[in-house]
């Protein structure tokens, strides 16, 4: 091969290169802006949504302040976890009841309340 080949294949390799480049750094920069103007939308749209409401100053005497479960004592805890696990369950056994009277399926002698 002579010398010359050589250099015509390095110029070639290197602007083939570059010409690479600059297509990806093109596409690149065409998703960055189509992020920013998603952004853009995004923060318009946000910002029509008016003011965050603040919560009341009154807080609700029902339910526990915030914080509460840190100076209760460990009985007090024990007690409103395992009331309210009941509670849960006896939601749900409530609502598989209802579900299998609905679909006229037989009920689970575990899901008859005989009390």
């Amino acid at each position: 091969m002579p010398w010359w080949s050589w250099i015509l294949i390095w110029v070639a390799l290197v602007a083939l290169s570059l010409l690479l480049y600059v297509f990806l750094g093109f596409r690149l920069f065409r998703q960055l802006m189509a992020t920013l103007k998603d952004l853009g939308a995004a923060g318009e749209k946000l910002g029509q949504l008016g003011p965050i409401e603040q919560p009341d100053a009154s807080p609700d005497p029902t339910k526990p302040q915030q914080g509460s479960a840190v100076f209760a004592s460990p009985t007090v805890m024990r007690h409103d976890y395992e009331a309210s696990k009941s509670s849960r369950r006896e939601e749900r056994r409530l609502k598989r009841v209802q579900r299998k009277a609905d679909r006229g399926q037989p009920q689970a002698l575990g899901d008859l309340d005989f009390t």
